[in-house]
């Protein structure tokens, strides 16, 4: 059930829309896994005035500093959504305004999203972190030395990630395995185990062992098992020859710092690793069902989050598909950063003020900034209540 959402009247600084919704919403607890979070319209937004009106000019602050078109930013605290809000332009050239409706590429946050998927296989019984990968997918060429499952998800399996421009890839690849043959040949960088080193294409691999051990395609498994059950109705695989609705358009900084047009990319090779669009509001549904027990066992959260430990004792900070993120008062935060051909977002879980904040640009550059500046000013706020 979707709240009633209140639009305000639109706030301008410069060539900066706001658009804004203050009708936070609740979420659901204790649901069983499955089950939609539901979602009901409160009034609490004047609680949190003074954070939100602090947060606004954070956010407007960094925007003309860095010359970004658009942005999208929601938080929530316990059970609440207590802000959502659209800044800038989602279509410069047509005049859209960014709206909480706005669909921006999240980048490699899809790779956290897809986590759940392991964790849900795992709990069934149906995938072993620790076996190898051609455990599920029988094709995938053997190594040097044997990978697994885990080593793959926590990018220490020595796979490599992008070569040159190869994220500006315009190629359409028809399903998840077709998209292994860019790097499937190649080496390993390492021996599994030894070193950290990022890697998209692995987790291509991660999506082809999900439908190997479910016996499903990739993208149903996704849209059947963790967005519909959760509520995220915004996330989606971006099919370059599908209408979208509210689709943003995407930019990056030319010659000067000019917004100009980012170039057209297909990411159809890349589903887990990077190739979703979506909201915050989406983002804040995910990381509030993951603070606790719920769609996953807390164990299985647990294992998923928890970085992972090199063969020299070295951690990574880096689990399945979820990195560890220091906080300035000392807290530690979960999430992921995502950085996309004209997009860039940041999410981020900070259990210890029951909190989740994401946000997103069109464009390449500091959602991190945002992102992290919004989480300390509702930190502080929530410390004060």
């Amino acid at each position: 059930m979707h709240a009633a959402l209140r639009p305000l009247r639109p706030l301008r600084t410069g060539f900066i829309a706001a658009v804004a919704l203050v009708a936070p919403l609740v979420f659901g607890t204790g649901q069983a896994q499955g089950q939609a979070l539901p979602l009901a319209e409160i009034h609490a937004a004047d609680d949190w005035s003074q954070a939100i009106a602090e947060a606004r000019a954070a956010v407007r602050r960094v925007m003309i500093e860095n010359n970004v078109p658009g942005a999208s930013i929601a938080v929530g605290v316990g059970d609440a959504l207590v802000w959502s809000e659209g800044f800038g332009w989602a279509d410069i050239e047509q005049g859209t305004p960014v709206t909480p409706l706005s669909r921006f590429r999240i980048g490699s946050v899809s790779k956290t999203v897809t986590s759940t998927a392991i964790g849900l296989l795992m709990e069934r019984g149906q995938l072993d972190l620790d076996a190898e990968v051609q455990e599920y997918v029988p094709d995938f060429p053997r190594k040097r030395w044997p990978i697994t499952v885990r080593q793959v998800a926590g990018h220490i399996a020595g796979i490599r990630h992008y070569r040159g421009r190869e994220n500006f890839s315009m190629v359409r690849y028809p399903d998840v395995t077709s998209g292994l043959e860019i790097f499937a040949a190649d080496s390993l960088l390492f021996e599994p185990g030894t070193d950290y080193s990022y890697s998209s294409y692995g987790w291509n691999l991660i999506s082809a062992v999900i439908e190997g051990a479910s016996g499903t395609d990739f993208l149903d498994f996704m849209r059947d098992e963790v967005f519909e059950p959760l509520g995220m109705r915004s996330t989606v695989p971006e099919h370059t020859d599908s209408i979208i609705p509210h689709r943003v358009g995407y930019y990056e900084n030319g010659i000067g710092g000019a917004v100009v047009n980012a170039p057209y990319v297909d990411n159809s090779y890349k589903w887990a690793g990077g190739g979703f669009v979506g909201t915050p509001e989406d983002l804040i549904r995910f990381g509030r069902a993951h603070m606790g027990p719920g769609i996953l066992q807390q164990a299985t959260l647990d294992e998923l989050m928890a970085p992972m430990t090199l063969a020299d004792g070295e951690s990574t900070g880096y689990g399945v598909g979820w990195r560890s993120y220091p906080q300035d008062d000392g807290d530690m935060a979960v999430g992921h950063s995502g950085g996309s051909v004209g997009g860039t977002t940041l999410f981020l879980i900070v259990p210890e003020h029951d909190m989740v904040v994401a946000g997103v640009i069109n464009v390449s550059g500091p959602a991190g900034e945002i992102v992290q500046s919004v989480a300390r000013i509702f930190e502080q706020a929530v410390r004060g209540r």
